[in-house]
């Protein structure tokens, strides 16, 4: 068993840094926390990839079963490298900590529910070739069904935006600028340059991962996406959508509570507006809408089981 210099994890089977170094190499890197089932379907998805070097899976939190298989998969493969005993750290740190002990040139951030399809991380990585550091390539997410799943591009995520989309306002024509949901616009050809991808499927380069610091680690739980793709931009980076890099993503596999998962993604929500308010108007906008936005996050699964 090899080990880092983190007290906290243990780490298992990690691969030749050296033979990594040797060329622009791929790691997948995959946060894993009470996934269930779907994390045994997507394994061996990624594992199946001729271009991935390296599988890390930081466990969050696993239970008794899943955390014995994911021991005896880094016993078994040397491409598989396991963190473990961190406790649940949060998805931002979680994925940070997998990219730093990760050895590969590319970073490929994966959803345990997500499924690689055949050639994605190929086309992640063409595409990511040439780009300006920092640059972001997000791949198509699809539903089981393979219709494009709702999140996979999305516009500019501005608290209007948001109030305007998640209300149905922005339906209207005039107000159809500020629908950040683009599921339903034609599919482009090639890879075009998106303000918002989904986080269940991308790819950085490494020196581009480092260049913005990684995810920050003051969201635990939603919206790192978010505020990635717009620091990218922010620093004069791309955020592109690669319409061939397909995944197939379940979601909502997590045994975590609804409620939980929809009252982190409000906390993330507020975070990042706060992050992005301007000048002291638009900052005490922000703190005084937090609380209106979380409850509005966690009001959505009441409604929907109210409603059957």
């Amino acid at each position: 068993m090899n080990r880092i210099a983190a007290p906290i994890v243990a780490v298992d089977a990690a691969p030749n840094r050296d033979v990594l170094r040797a060329r622009r190499s791929v790691s997948v890197v995959m946060v894993v926390y009470m996934t269930g089932e779907a994390l045994d379907r997507s394994v061996p998805c990624v594992l199946a990839d001729p271009l991935v070097d390296e599988l890390v899976i930081v466990d969050n939190g696993s239970t008794p079963a899943q955390a014995e298989r994911l021991r005896a998969l880094s016993g078994q493969d040397g491409r598989v490298t396991l963190l473990s005993g961190q406790g649940n750290v949060g998805f931002a740190r979680g994925a940070n900590l997998g990219a730093r002990t990760a050895c590969g040139d590319h970073l490929v951030f994966l959803n345990p529910d997500a499924f690689l399809q055949p050639g994605c991380v190929a086309a992640l990585v063409r595409e990511i070739a040439g780009q300006p550091v920092p640059s972001l390539v997000g791949g198509r997410v699809l539903n089981p069904d393979r219709t494009e799943q709702r999140g996979a591009r999305r516009g500019d995520i501005t608290a209007v935006s948001a109030l305007l989309s998640m209300s149905g306002l922005a339906k209207a024509r005039a107000l159809s600028r500020f629908e950040v949901h683009w599921e339903g616009e034609t599919l482009p050809d090639a890879a075009v340059e998106t303000p918002t991808i989904s986080g269940a499927c991308f790819c950085m380069r490494r020196e581009d991962f480092e260049f913005v610091g990684g995810f920050d680690e003051g969201y635990f739980l939603h919206v790192e996406d978010v505020d990635l793709c717009w620091r990218v931009r922010a620093a004069g980076g791309r955020v592109l959508f690669h319409p061939k890099a397909e995944v197939i993503h379940i979601g909502g596999t997590s045994q975590t509570s609804p409620l939980k998962v929809e009252f982190h993604k409000g906390v993330g929500l507020a975070r990042y507006f706060r992050k992005r308010a301007q000048g002291p108007g638009q900052r005490l906008a922000a703190w005084l809408a937090g609380p209106l936005v979380v409850a509005a996050a966690v009001a959505r699964p009441l409604v929907r089981r109210l409603r059957g």
